[in-house]
């Protein structure tokens, strides 16, 4: 039986956050099976040593650009500005976001909920934007967007996070519905808990906080989510996968985690 898995060799993916966590991982994977890649990130060394990797270990082309995705008139330009071989996007992931800090809804720091809206919301909208008209004149491409279970799933002290997933998700059925007529596909992933340097940066560098998020579980990985990205992309061009949500074993929703494994190291040391 031939293979139905759409082949992306040779294809130009474009990733935002892509110096580490799961944009890494999905550039690793992306590569892997032959395309091209724009890693967009705000660490130049990282994106330096990833575009090295990447291009001896499997050949392919990768053209960096050490970027805050905050920085919307920089944003803007990127499209514009992108070599000739590269300027053919077929694979857009939006995967740059972050949370800052667990305060309640009254507490919030301002410069927290500016951060927040302009790398999680605005960024996603502009570069989708930039993205699509090339996509749409070419008939031809996939949008990724990273949303997250607390798109749907809100609790306290996320009051701004759990906003701004809900506007990703939102946003990309509303795109959805716009590309209709045409040949893009637009897509949703939705992942609980995955460990990353997401965490560390929520918590703002306070290890024991962070690492309290996945304490008695088995999260997620950056390898995992990258997997459902790549899937979703190279499922055969008349498949839309619509949205993914994963969770990771023993937990139920963002804020329902058995944390078994703990209490298995306890009883066992007891």
């Amino acid at each position: 039986m031939a293979s139905r898995v759409l082949s992306l060799k040779d294809k130009i993916v474009l990733i935002t956050g892509a110096s580490s966590g799961i944009g890494k991982a999905a550039a690793e994977q992306f590569a892997e099976i032959g395309a091209n890649l724009i890693l967009v990130a705000r660490r130049a060394e990282r994106l330096q040593e990833l575009k090295s990797n990447l291009e001896s270990a499997f050949g392919v082309k990768a053209h960096t650009v050490a970027l805050d995705v905050q920085d919307i008139q920089k944003l803007e330009r990127l499209v514009p500005e992108l070599p000739p071989a590269f300027q053919e996007v077929a694979v857009l992931v939006n995967n740059a976001g972050l949370a800052l800090g667990k305060a309640p809804a009254q507490d919030n720091d301002v410069a927290d909920i500016s951060v927040m809206l302009d790398t999680n919301c605005k960024a996603v909208a502009v570069l989708t934007k930039a993205v699509a008209k090339g996509m749409i004149a070419r008939n031809m491409g996939h949008i990724i967007n990273i949303s997250s279970i607390a798109a749907a799933d809100h609790y306290a002290g996320g009051s701004i996070y759990c906003g701004t997933k809900a506007f990703v998700t939102a946003f990309t059925d509303s795109l959805r519905h716009d590309l209709v007529g045409t040949n893009i596909r637009v897509t949703a992933i939705s992942p609980g808990a995955v460990q990353t340097e997401f965490s560390n940066i929520r918590f703002k560098g306070n290890q024991d906080a962070a690492d309290a998020v996945y304490s008695g579980i088995q999260p997620l990985t950056a390898e995992d989510i990258a997997d459902q990205i790549v899937y979703a992309a190279t499922r055969p061009p008349n498949v839309q996968i619509a949205d993914i949500v994963s969770y990771a074993t023993y937990q139920a929703s963002g804020t329902n985690i058995a944390r078994v494994l703990a209490k298995q190291t306890r009883d066992h040391k007891a």
